[in-house]
């Protein structure tokens, strides 16, 4: 059966709906996170078919904006994948047109095409839920040489490697804008589409919008410190501002398109001088409104013919817009975790190992690693704020691991939980079942608070609350990202409910990129039975919800299809130039 649902005119304006007006945001939000629950009798409600008609573009365009090519590098052996998790292991590099397009190449840009029979389809370093890609990048850049005489606001396009400046910026607003920032910063930003990921996943599809903002912002903080830049969230800003700022909110831009909300702005600062960590949380408001009363270059695409309206979804979005705050705690280095497990791999180009990210379609049900690999990637998850990429978030810390292990050479099968941030470690005691042992596995490090709780093999139960996905149990492990969800939307409000998702979404990038480098793969997975995996771990009530799962393993690769290069030779030959080192 086809749940209740409208055509309508992309354009058509949201409202408040009926059914939530007796709801505050913390309640819509609440609302919606409990409707889109999936349950082993009852999925949450999607057209239950792809209308193949209606199928979104995959690549935003602003038709008539001035477009820049950016330049193609070729990967070279320096720095190694393991440095990009050491602050101040790369020295940095000047802003300019090299860098710059490095920085959207090994972050935004596309790694790969699939090709099978007559369809072909795009891969990009950064993934996505259904490969549909709701989540689109933006830059504010200062007088660039080759790039730009005039500091402006640009949206990155993919497909093209290239950059559609959207605004001019007076150098007096710029400087008005960026003074309180060190020389040399610029901005990045993210919007999504919520209407990409709706298409096939119906109500559920805002979650995975905000999956793939973290899956993004992870990506562009290692792309990042490729060029031995820091990333500062703007974590005062509001959806407004940066919605201004980024021209989001530009009704004749978007007339016959889809729109996009405004997600995070962060500055990138190529320094590494301590005092970055003292960087404002917010931008000059003067400025921003002088940017939007400016000069704008292109009209955005229309990505579908047709669309499906998903009320629940606009009630989230209006519910969940992020108002101007006051900051969050100052990024400090994390004393929580001051000890790294060290790493013993052959050093691999950290650009290779960022270029060759996959999801596994299949596991094998075979391929192990070891303990040490494993106690490895669950350092690499901590967050520690001086280095890649939890400087790109920040903290406080919500989401934890519930962990299932299936073949991890010198580690019981079972069920694990790593702990990051031990603060929580007592009430998450209180809250599971009295009869898990907390005890530390034999050999692991002291300074990594993983922690058993009961011993048996898991596969069956892995499989059973991922929707019945067999991917979940032919792993060597897999994972439930538990948050803490009632206290940040009651404390923080409802906006929170975005940023949990896009923690989880950068703790998935780390999975990605440390399973690459152990020769495996590994893949997020957004279908499971959200309160069996509650019951399984014994949360009660909304203290804890699980938000996203992620598997690692060796994958069955699919020899059907054909590989071909991310970009094709006219661009190639256009842009190549030898990676900066």
């Amino acid at each position: 059966m086809r749940p209740p649902c409208k055509r309508f005119h992309p354009h058509t304006p949201i409202v408040q709906r009926d059914a939530y007006t007796t709801m505050d945001a913390i309640g819509i939000a609440r609302h919606y996170h409990e409707t889109t629950k999936h349950h082993p009798n009852r999925h949450a409600r999607s057209l239950g078919y792809l209308d193949w008609a209606t199928q979104p573009d995959p690549f935003r365009r602003f038709r008539g904006a001035p477009c820049v090519p950016l330049l193609l590098t070729e990967p070279v052996s320096i720095p190694s994948y393991d440095a990009l998790y050491e602050s101040g292991s790369i020295a940095s590099q000047p802003v300019c047109l090299e860098s710059i397009s490095e920085f959207l190449q090994y972050s935004l840009a596309l790694s790969a095409w699939k090709e099978f029979q007559s369809s072909r389809w795009a891969l990009r370093i950064n993934p996505s839920s259904g490969n549909l890609h709701p989540t689109e990048g933006y830059l504010a850049v200062g007088s660039v040489r080759g790039l730009a005489d005039i500091s402006g606001v640009f949206h990155y396009a993919p497909m093209e490697h290239a950059l559609e400046r959207r605004c001019d910026i007076h150098v007096d607003v710029w400087y008005e804008l960026m003074n309180a920032l060190p020389c040399g910063t610029f901005l990045a930003g993210l919007s999504s589409i919520h209407w990409r990921e709706a298409w096939k996943y119906g109500e559920r599809a805002y979650r995975y919008c905000q999956h793939d903002v973290g899956h993004a912002l992870a990506a562009l903080c290692f792309s990042a410190a490729l060029q031995g830049w820091q990333v500062r969230p703007l974590t005062s800003m509001g959806d407004a501002e940066i919605g201004s700022l980024l021209g989001l909110n530009r009704d004749d831009d978007f007339k016959q398109a889809e729109r996009e909300y405004p997600d995070v702005l962060m500055a990138i600062i190529p320094s590494t001088d301590s005092r970055t960590t003292d960087a404002p949380s917010m931008l000059s408001i003067d400025a921003i409104e002088t940017i939007r009363q400016g000069k704008w270059y292109g009209k955005a695409n229309r990505l579908s013919t047709d669309h499906v309206e998903w009320e629940l979804i606009d009630a989230v979005t209006d519910a969940c817009v992020k108002p101007s705050t006051s900051e969050f705690p100052r990024l400090q280095p994390t004393m929580e975790f001051p000890d790294r497990f060290p790493s013993e791999r052959t050093p691999t180009p950290a650009r290779r190992i960022i270029q060759q990210r996959r999801s596994a379609v299949a596991m094998d049900g075979q391929t192990s690693i070891t303990a040490d690999q494993f106690y490895l990637m669950m350092d690499r998850v901590l967050p520690r704020y001086e280095c890649s990429p939890w400087s790109a978030l920040g903290p406080p810390v919500f989401v934890h691991l519930g962990i299932f292990v299936h073949s991890v050479t010198g580690l019981a099968a079972g069920l694990y939980f790593l702990v990051r941030a031990p603060s929580e470690m007592l009430m998450l005691r209180e809250s599971m079942f009295p009869a898990f042992d907390w005890e530390k596995p034999n050999g692991c490090p002291q300074s990594l608070p993983l922690y058993h709780l009961v011993s048996g093999d898991a596969r069956e139960i892995a499989g059973q609350v991922s929707c019945g996905q067999s991917i979940a149990a032919d792993g060597a492990f897999s994972l439930g990202m538990i948050a803490e969800f009632e206290n940040p939307l009651q404390n923080l409000g409802a906006w929170m409910y975005r940023r949990l998702f896009w923690e989880t979404g950068m703790i998935g990038q780390v999975l990605y990129l440390e399973a690459e480098a152990a020769g495996i793969r590994s893949t997020g997975i957004g279908c499971f039975f959200d309160d069996s995996v509650h019951d399984l771990f014994g949360f009660k009530g909304r203290k804890y919800q699980s938000l996203y799962h992620f598997t690692v393993g060796g994958p069955v690769e699919d020899t059907r299809l054909t590989t071909l290069p991310p970009y094709p030779p006219e661009v190639t030959a256009r842009a190549t130039r030898p990676a900066s080192t």
